[in-house]
Order: C-alpha cells, then structure tokens, then sequence
C-alpha cells in the first residue's frame, strides 16, 4: 500500500494544485451579481478580471516554465504556490474590485503561471508508460472535477455564507500541498539566471496582454478607436517575439521557448485544438450564469445547481474518454468531441427567451459536457506525446499558455459577443417600443446598458412608469443575444472539428 501511495504521489500533489486553479473561475462565475453589488462593480469589470485572471496565467507562462530550468522543477512549484497564496488571502479580504483584480487576477495568475507548467512536468518526468498515460488522465480529469463542482461550491458559499470562503479555502489545499512536497521529485537545474531570455519574456507577456485587453474593450463602442491600435500591436509584438526566439535559437542562445515545436504537426495541431475547445467553455461558464441571473432571477446557489449536471457530465467524459484512448485512437476520440460539443451549443440556441427556466437549460449543457469531456480527456495526453523529453519543459510551458490563453479569450470575445448584442438588441427594441417620450433614445439606451452591466440590481433611471416595459425588453434582448452567442460557439466548435480532422494518428504509448 505504501508502494502505491508513492507511486502516485506526485500526481496527486499536482492535482491538487491544478484543482484550486481551476476552481477560481467555475467558482466565481456563478457568484458575478453578488460580486457586482458587493464591491459596487459592473458585469463588464467582473469579465474583466475572471478573462485577465487566464491571460496573466498565459501571460507569465512562457516564463513559469522556463524558470523550472534556472531554479528547479520543485522550487518554481513552491515558489509559485506562495505567490498564489499571497493573492488568493487578498483575494478573500477584497473591499474593492481593484482589490481583487491585484489578489485573484495579477498574484495569483503569476503563482499558478508558476506551478501550472510544473505540474505537467511533474506528472509526465514521474511515470512512464500506461502509467504515464493514466496519470495524464487523472490530472485533467481532478481539472474536469474542479471545474464540474466549482459551481455548486461556489453557489452554496455565496447564497449561504460569503464568496470569499471560495478564495479562503484554497489555503487549506495550499497548507496539504506543502506537507506532502516530498513527493515531488527536485529536477537538477540545467541553466543561470543569465541564460534567461528577458526581451523573450516581455515581448510574449506584453503582446498577449495587448491582445486581450483590445478584445475586451470591444464591450463598449465608445472604446472601439482603440481596439484596433491594441490588437494590431499586441499581434505585431507576438510576431517580433517569434521572430525574437528564431534567432536566439539560431545563434546558440537559450530562448525563452523551443517555438521549433510548433513545427511539429501534432503538437501545433494539438495546441490550435486546445485553444478552439477553451473558447466555448469559456464562454458557457460565463454567459450562462449571466442569463440565469438577470432573466430567471436565479440565486448563486441554483446557478451552480443548474450548472452541475453539465460539470459532472464533464468529469465522468473526461474519465471516460482517458480509458477509451487504451483502446481507441486519440484523434478520432478528439473529432467526436467537437462534433458532440457543437451539436450541444447548437441546442443550447434554441432554448432561450424571456420564459426560458434552468430545467429547459440543462439536457443541452449535458450534451455540451459531453463533448468537453471527450476532449479534455485526450488534447493534454496527445499534444505533450509530440515532444521529446529534453523538450518537455518547453511543451508544457506553451500547450498551458495557449491553453489559457483560449480560456480568456473565451471569456472575453463570448463575453464581448452577449454584451455587444444586448447593446444592439436594446436599441432596436426601444425604438420599436416607441417608449422614449421625453427622453432621446440614446439616453435610455445608456440607462438601460448600465441597468444590465449592474445585473439589474439597481433600478434604471428612466421614470418608473416605463420600468416595467424596460424590463420586458432587457430580459428578451439578453435571450436572443444568447442565442446569437451560441450559433457563434457552435461555429468555433466546427472549426474544432475541421483542424482536428488534420490530426495525426498519435504514437502509442507504452
């Protein structure tokens, strides 16, 4: 017995730390109108910071992972744990949402940026094999778990208790990765601080910042002039990194990232994969609990409740499909997952208006589970098979920053996709309603935008003979931006489909 618990030690002192990390987000999304109101916020900012949360993971990735050559595998990993600790205690005393964009967005982005690359490494230099590909399978199934029961935690902890026992708990998981460190195996560092390529570092962090802080000021029109001017120089920068580790790699110098992996048609596919399936998921965590709460009125609690059975249904899949990949191959397990996933989106489609309730909900987020759970159990396991071991390291440090990447581009393109259609939903609604009276169309638009991004929990200020037909077209103009918004997931989903149609059949395994 003693053999098998350290046999897979390490993998459950990594689970435990992709556990947490991925529990933030799943759990904090069911809690937007809470922390709205209680930090006096708006929906737009609460986007903001569970999409920059992702992005600085992403951000800082590159980095994370090259640290593990100059300080250690297990050194990077505690240090970052500590960063995270740090941020998720200012997290839970937050009294503002600049509070917790610094605590849960920047410091605790930056720790798991640390540990998230760690993780990977610990897991694939600790096993060989079926073992290998079991542990695979049992870390991102514990991810799948701290995604599918993050909802449920996070809704009983906000309707019953306070949202920042989210953050607080982490620290009991902190405190148990800490006493079993022992398990993780220290990895001899291989370069010098010197070696560190620092123009590499900021050149990937600034550019990707760039990127999705254009996408997510696309929100508001007024802020569209400077769209362009981000995303273009965010791109611009991402080329010149790439063109930057090109030539460090050919005069011989250490570069921040091995980018000559992504020449390799598995695991540049298997990363455009990863992206295109972040982005839906993305998207539903949050879009979901925003229509739950603004149209069904429904509490944290029952948010997390209607989005359990799709949470469960992408833990089991994931497990599932990591013991199917023994028998069948990854790559057609990964096309039925994209397939599965767009025919769930497409039905979520249908579902929503102004008299939509969670139970019309849940058949097509289980579907969607479906298909999630197909993909997640297999896109880690057959990206990382591409890479040598000496590149290890590296394949991680990229596949765990484009794949947070995908996840807040998700949040913030989907996001930006519900809020620009709310926009275009409520003007034509008021000038087809013929309510504006005394007032000019633009300025009830403007009352009415600000009544959404509050998630109506103050009253809009129009005069309060008109609330109620206001209500009326706030409540349909966010069900058929829903919709729209999922036809657009559905799309993505396809386009899933389409890449990993090129997929190459991966090498088996032990």
């Amino acid at each position: 017995m003693a053999e098998d618990q350290y046999k897979w030690g390490a993998v459950i002192v990594a689970c435990m730390a992709i556990f947490i990390i991925v529990l933030d987000s799943s759990a904090m999304n069911v809690a937007i109108s809470t922390l709205v109101v209680e930090l006096n916020t708006t929906l737009s900012m609460i986007q903001a910071i569970i999409a920059l949360y992702a992005l600085i993971i992403a951000s800082f990735m590159l980095l994370g992972s090259k640290l593990q050559d100059i300080l250690g595998r297990k050194k990077t990993f505690l240090v970052g744990l500590l960063i995270y600790a740090t941020g998720t205690t200012i997290a839970t005393f937050s009294v503002s949402a600049n509070m917790l964009l610094v605590g849960w967005a920047v410091l605790e982005g930056i720790g798991a940026a640390m540990m998230f690359p760690a993780t990977t490494t610990i897991v694939g230099s600790s096993y060989q094999g079926k073992d290998k590909i079991t542990a695979f399978g049992i870390w991102g199934g514990i991810a799948a778990v701290g995604a599918a029961i993050g909802p449920i935690v996070g809704g009983v902890l906000t309707t019953y208790l306070t949202w920042r026992l989210v953050f607080g708990m982490e620290l009991v998981f902190v405190a148990a990765i800490i006493i079993f460190r022992h398990y993780i195996k220290e990895s001899q560092p291989t370069l010098q601080w010197k070696d560190l390529d620092i123009m590499g570092a900021i050149l990937s962090i600034v550019s990707l910042v760039l990127i999705v802080l254009g996408i997510l000021l696309l929100t508001k029109p007024a802020n569209w002039g400077y769209v362009t001017v981000l995303l273009g120089s965010g791109l611009v920068l991402f080329v010149a990194f790439l063109i930057w580790q090109r030539r460090r790699i050919n005069k011989g110098k250490e570069p921040l990232s091995d980018i000559s992996l992504l020449k390799n048609r598995l695991f540049g596919l298997g990363n455009i994969n990863s992206v295109i399936q972040q982005i839906p998921l993305a998207g539903f965590l949050f879009i979901i609990p925003v229509f739950l709460q603004q149209v069904t009125k429904l509490d944290a609690f029952m948010t997390g409740v209607t989005l359990l059975p799709a949470s469960l249904t992408i833990m089991v899949f994931s497990l599932l499909g990591a013991k199917a990949s023994s028998s069948l191959e990854s790559k057609y397990i990964v096309m039925v997952g994209f397939l599965v996933a767009a025919l769930g989106t497409f039905l979520l489609g249908g579902v929503f208006n102004v008299n939509t309730q969670m139970w019309d909900i849940i058949p097509s987020t289980v579907v969607f589970g479906v298909g999630v759970g197909l993909l997640l159990s297999q896109l880690t396991n057959l990206t990382m098979s591409a890479a040598r071991d000496d590149q290890e390291t590296d394949a991680a440090g990229l596949l765990n920053c484009f794949k947070n990447l995908g996840y807040s581009v998700g949040t913030a393109l989907i996001g930006v996709l519900l809020l620009v259609g709310i926009f275009g939903g409520l003007t034509n609604g008021i000038e087809s309603s013929g309510m504006a009276g005394n007032l000019t169309t633009e300025e009830i638009q403007s009352s009415l935008f600000a009544y959404v991004e509050k998630m109506q929990t103050q009253p809009p200020q129009i005069p309060s003979e008109l609330v109620p037909q206001a209500n009326q077209i706030v409540e349909s103009t966010i069900a058929s931006a829903m919709k729209q918004t999922f036809n657009a997931l559905s799309l993505i989903l396809l386009l899933g489909f389409i890449t990993s149609i090129f997929l190459p059949k991966s090498r088996k395994m032990g």
